[in-house]
């Protein structure tokens, strides 16, 4: 079983920059796939990057302009949001799945075992 902790939300300008933290304990981050995932108010939770081993997985809306990272000696998982738009706005949370993998489960939230709490996120224009 494994804990995770996000942090890192806040308030920033449209062009700005943000990273999110997700910080795991219990386990090691590297024995699951770990996920982003975000929900704007009045929206369906959205799919935004994945990780697993080496490999990264983005959702078509953040392409080029967010990065998933980790770093072991802290057992931690990053989002890197650069060029923030106010359409960026939402609760971001991390998560971690032990299931069978594949592209198309990995971007589904069924797929993912644990989460956090989330963090907001709000960009102003």
């Amino acid at each position: 079983q494994v804990q995770l902790v996000e942090s890192g939300g806040g308030l920033v300008q449209a062009g700005g920059s943000l990273r999110l933290s997700c910080a795991a304990s219990g386990r090691t981050f590297r024995s699951y796939t770990m996920g982003w995932f975000r929900q704007a108010p009045g929206k369906e939770r959205e799919f935004v990057a994945a990780m697993k081993w080496s490999s990264t997985y983005y959702g078509d809306s953040v392409k080029g302009q967010f990065t998933i990272s980790g770093d072991n000696a802290k057992n931690t998982v990053y989002l890197q949001m650069n060029s923030l738009k106010p359409e960026d706005t939402a609760v971001y949370y991390c998560a971690a799945g032990s299931g069978l993998f594949s592209s198309s489960r990995i971007i589904t939230d069924r797929y993912y075992d644990y989460w956090g709490q989330g963090t907001q996120v709000t960009g102003s224009s």
